[in-house]
C-alpha cells in the first residue's frame, strides 16, 4: 500500500493530467454525435476482433469434437445411400454406428496401423468383437474402398487391403454391367490395381470409372474404386484385364467406415446349404 501511495505522489501531475484528459474527451464524445459515433465503431471494431480471435481459438480446439460430429452424420448419411430401396428408414441409436431398416448398417473407425509397401498388406482398425466387428465386414472411406475384415480381437480388427495379393473383391464398369474381378499384382504402386476378367465385348475407354458390383455379400453395388488408367486384351483374347487407378490414397488413410450386411447370413445358408 505504501509503494502504491509513493507511486500517485511521485506522478500526481501526470495522473491529474491523464485524468481530465479522460473527463474531456468523454464530454467531447457526449456532446458531439459524429465523434461518438466514430467512438461506438472504433469499439465494436476492437471487440469484434477480439471475439473472432476467441472464437478462432475455441473453433481450433473443437475440431476433434467437430471431426467425430461430421463422421457420425456420415455415417447415417452412407446408411441411407446404401438402403435407399427402402421407403422407410428407421434409425436405432447406437454409441458409434447407425442402423436401418435396410440391408446394411455402417460405423465409424480408426486405422491405427496401415502397410502399404509389401506383397500382402494389412491394416487395423479401433474396433473388433466389442462392437460387433466380424470377419467378411466392408471397410471404406468417403473416396472409394479399403479392403475387407479378415480377422477379430476384442478391441481391434485387421483389414485385409485391396493392397493384398490374396484380395478378390466384385467390381464392374460404371458405364455398363460388366462384372470381373478386383485383385493387386503385387508389382504395381500403391496407387493402382487390377481388374480382370472383363469382356471382350465390354465398352472399356480410359478414364471410365470402375465401383463394386454388388455381387456379394460384402459391398453394396455403387461404391467408387478408381478410373481406368490402360487396358490389355489377354493372351486368350476373350478378356481385358484393367489397369485402375484408385480414388483412395492408400498411403494416407485416417477414418474409415465398416459397412456390415445385415442379410449376410441368410443368403450365404441359401447359396450353400448345410445338407449339400
Amino acid at each position: 500500500m505504501q509503494q502504491i501511495l509513493n507511486f500517485v505522489i511521485r506522478n500526481k501531475t501526470f495522473l491529474l493530467f491523464f485524468l481530465l484528459f479522460v473527463i474531456s474527451l468523454g464530454l467531447t464524445i457526449q456532446s458531439h454525435s459524429y465523434h461518438k459515433s466514430k467512438f461506438i465503431n472504433s469499439a465494436n471494431f476492437l471487440t469484434g476482433g477480439i471475439y473472432e480471435s476467441a472464437s478462432s481459438v475455441s473453433d481450433y480446439f473443437d475440431l476433434n469434437d467437430q471431426n467425430e460430429i461430421l463422421v457420425l452424420e456420415n455415417n447415417r448419411l452412407r446408411s441411407q445411400i446404401f438402403n435407399s430401396s427402402d421407403s422407410i428408414l428407421t434409425t436405432t441409436a447406437y454409441i458409434d454406428s447407425v442402423s436401418f431398416n435396410g440391408r446394411y448398417r455402417v460405423q465409424s473407425a480408426k486405422i491405427i496401423n496401415n502397410n502399404y509397401s509389401s506383397s500382402k498388406n494389412y491394416l487395423t482398425i479401433n474396433k473388433g468383437e466389442k462392437d460387433a466387428i466380424k470377419e467378411d465386414f466392408g471397410v471404406i472411406t468417403s473416396k472409394g474402398i479399403v479392403g475387407i475384415i479378415d480377422n477379430t480381437s476384442n478391441g481391434y480388427a485387421r483389414v485385409l487391403s485391396i493392397l493384398n495379393m490374396k484380395s478378390r473383391i466384385n467390381a464392374q464398369l460404371k458405364a455398363s454391367n460388366h462384372i470381373g474381378s478386383l485383385k493387386w499384382d503385387g508389382k504395381s504402386s500403391a496407387t493402382t490395381v487390377q481388374l480382370a476378367d472383363i469382356s471382350k465385348f465390354a465398352p472399356v475407354k480410359k478414364g471410365d470409372s470402375i465401383m463394386t458390383g454388388g455381387q456379394s455379400t460384402i459391398f453394396p453395388k455403387g461404391i467408387p474404386i478408381g478410373t481406368i488408367e490402360s487396358y490389355t486384351l489377354d493372351s486368350s483374347g476373350d478378356t481385358y484385364t484393367i489397369q485402375v487407378k484408385l480414388f483412395n490414397d492408400m498411403t494416407n488413410i485416417s477414418h474409415v467406415y465398416v459397412i456390415e450386411n445385415l442379410d449376410s447370413e441368410e443368403i450365404k445358408l441359401l447359396e450353400n446349404p448345410i445338407d449339400e
